[in-house]
């Protein structure tokens, strides 16, 4: 069994709208064939609680007014640091970068085939390592000129 035509329609535009907001790595599973409760997942992250908001939000916002799609559950939204969005046919994880990293979501579901994301999306990969990059030098540097 592979994802739905309405699937892929769902986790193309829950990708562009996470990639409009700036998430980071942004990624989507079939997971039609191990799990029969939804037939795809997608991730992306995000360096702060407030941009996890934000693209959460966006998703929301756009899976709505583009495909007349509601969540049947929204989770996490309290402290934003993982907000996960059911719609039933897809799942939408968001995740704060360091969550992400602690719970590599991927790993647990890197047997099960990608699926092809729109362009901007695809061009989130490796964002969040070179965001935690850079905020390293920073912090390296603010701590050698306080010295």
């Amino acid at each position: 069994m592979t994802a739905t035509d309405r699937s892929l329609e769902l986790i193309n535009t829950a990708a562009q709208a996470a990639a409009d907001k700036l998430a980071h790595d942004i990624i989507a599973y079939d997971v039609s064939d191990v799990l029969s409760i939804t037939d795809a997942f997608l991730l992306a992250s995000a360096p702060n609680d407030r941009q996890v908001k934000s693209i959460v939000d966006e998703i929301e916002e756009r899976l709505q007014k583009e495909l007349g799609a509601k969540p049947v559950r929204r989770e996490g939204d309290r402290e934003a640091r993982w907000v996960l969005l059911d719609y039933v046919d897809i799942v939408v994880h968001v995740q704060h970068s360091e969550e992400r990293v602690f719970y590599a979501l991927e790993r647990l579901w890197k047997d099960c085939p990608e699926l092809e994301l729109p362009a901007d999306a695809k061009a989130t990969r490796g964002k969040a390592e070179a965001h935690a990059k850079l905020q390293a030098a920073e912090e390296a540097a603010d701590l050698g000129g306080e010295w």
